[in-house]
């Protein structure tokens, strides 16, 4: 392919969009310090006798604000580690502030399996053998946040799977391999990629890099509320797919699809490993237990929120449970008690360069339409895995048209996920497309594009849940494996 350029306005957009998701995450404790002084201001208006009846929360509120302090430890730690693919002290304006309203985010906040379509940025770590490189009390927002993930490719035994990133990478990325595919979100908005081979044992990338993004006055922005609960989110999906706690989700969620793979691949070559491509890879557990498998797996996500933390996480970490948050405190809301709501989580619970991966492992991000449909992808596949990521398609039938299209004939799809559409509530002037439609359409659309049912159940699952809390939403999420029918599908093509 031949190597994409991107204009000086689609580098600018790319950067001012990092910047503010950067600032972001650097602004979690003034954000979480605020909503503290505001429950201080709340007990303050209590009559005495009520003061004295609730005097213990003064010493949780102090106990609060040491657990934000840990959270944001481990941000700043984690935002030390990351390598921007620009120079972030480019298309800055005279006062040192970029304008919000050139940064296009249509993501929904909080926790809720959500599309991250919005923040046009994309990045990709390739990984080789033992080498990787909010609260929701609305079911609708809690249904969100998986986050939409935009891939990129893979395509033969364990070299070419890189082949779907754009952007040249700078020569401050080590031994990364730039190659080209155009990641475009919008018309207006180039998503740039990166790809790059890192030692996840490695503390040298960390100690290298320096914090001077994290910390200089070019990242001090109004940081908006959406932003500020996004990143909230990740701290809980943290729990999901890297915590102990997270173990009930993920038997629910990933087990199911981990024990199909098992069953239709029974004989793995070591020689030849079959080839597995995760949409919506989050922060990248599912893609790697796939590759432990015996599997050449790429995972593929589209927000820069959640590739920042994966990326920490899978290349990092130096061993098990070396960090601790406390996942659960920006909610007051159906708490059992003080201690279940400020309570510790570890994580990770493996160490991810020890979990025996496949070689050929790798993360990689960019928008799922636009990289999948390129002609490399297709056939590449022996099979596709979407976990809570169909319906962060503004067309899902486009989703099912590219899934068909990378998927070697008699290649398998796999599915765990609702139809909580990402983009159907957006109202405005510039209304997002949002093509919404039921099961049983979204099976018709299916089998139109050559796949025919082999497995199909519901199964009953959380995303993100706090499993301590008075309330917790719950989905029957739609289950199936599908083979793709090479000449039903050819013919349809032709038609």
């Amino acid at each position: 392919m031949s190597e994409r350029r991107y204009t000086e306005q689609e580098e600018a957009l790319e950067i001012k969009s990092l910047r503010r998701i950067i600032a972001a995450y650097a602004n979690y404790q003034d954000a979480a310090e605020r909503d503290v002084k505001r429950y201080e201001r709340s007990f303050k208006m209590l009559p005495p006798a009520h003061k004295e009846l609730l005097f213990h929360l003064g010493l949780k509120y102090q106990r609060l604000r040491w657990c934000i302090s840990m959270n944001a430890a481990f941000i700043m730690n984690m935002l030390e580690a990351f390598e921007p693919p620009f120079d972030m002290s480019q298309y800055v304006n005279a006062d040192g502030h970029d304008h919000p309203s050139n940064m296009h985010d249509h993501s929904h906040v909080d926790c809720i399996h959500s599309s991250g379509r919005g923040d046009y940025s994309t990045m990709s770590i390739s990984r080789s053998n033992s080498q990787l490189d909010g609260q929701h009390d609305n079911p609708k927002e809690d249904a969100k946040t998986h986050e939409s993930s935009r891939e990129i490719e893979n395509k033969k035994d364990g070299e070419e799977h890189m082949a779907g990133c754009s952007q040249p990478v700078g020569s401050n990325l080590g031994t990364s391999q730039g190659v080209n595919v155009s990641c475009n979100g919008d018309a207006d908005a180039s998503t740039a990629a990166y790809c790059q081979d890192k030692d996840v044992s490695s503390s040298s990338a960390v100690d290298n890099v320096t914090p001077q993004h994290c910390t200089d006055s070019l990242f001090k922005l109004n940081v908006p509320p959406i932003d500020v609960d996004k990143v909230r989110c990740i701290v809980r999906n943290i729990v999901r797919d890297w915590a102990e706690e997270g173990q009930k989700e993920r038997d629910e969620c990933y087990k199911p699809i981990l024990e199909e793979l098992n069953h239709l691949f029974p004989n793995r070559s070591n020689q030849r490993p079959p080839s597995c491509l995760v949409p919506g890879a989050g922060l990248g557990r599912l893609a790697l237990e796939i590759s432990s498998l015996g599997f050449v797996s790429q995972g593929n996500e589209f927000s820069y929120y959640m590739l920042i933390c994966s990326s920490f996480i899978l290349n990092h970490t130096q061993e098990a449970n070396e960090w601790t948050i406390y996942p659960w405190i920006h909610s007051n809301c159906n708490s059992l008690s003080d201690n279940d709501q400020l309570r510790p989580v570890s994580f990770p619970d493996i160490h991810p360069s020890s979990a025996g991966i496949t070689e050929g492992f790798s993360m990689c991000a960019g928008d799922f339409v636009e990289v999948y449909s390129e002609e490399s992808q297709e056939s590449a596949w022996d099979a596709v895995v979407t976990c809570f990521f169909l319906d962060t398609a503004h067309n899902i039938v486009e989703y099912i048209e590219i899934i068909s299209k990378v998927l070697k004939d008699g290649g398998v799809w796999i599915n765990v996920g609702p139809l909580l559409y990402h983009f159907a509530d957006s109202y405005g002037p510039d209304d997002d497309m949002s093509i919404e439609l039921s099961l049983e359409d979204v099976k018709k659309v299916a089998y139109h594009y050559g796949f025919v049912m082999e497995v199909e159940k519901m199964i009953e699952t959380t995303y993100t849940a706090n499993m301590r809390a008075m309330m917790q939403n719950r989905y029957r999420a739609a289950f199936w494996t599908m083979r793709k029918n090479g000449s039903r599908a050819k013919a349809q093509k032709c038609c």
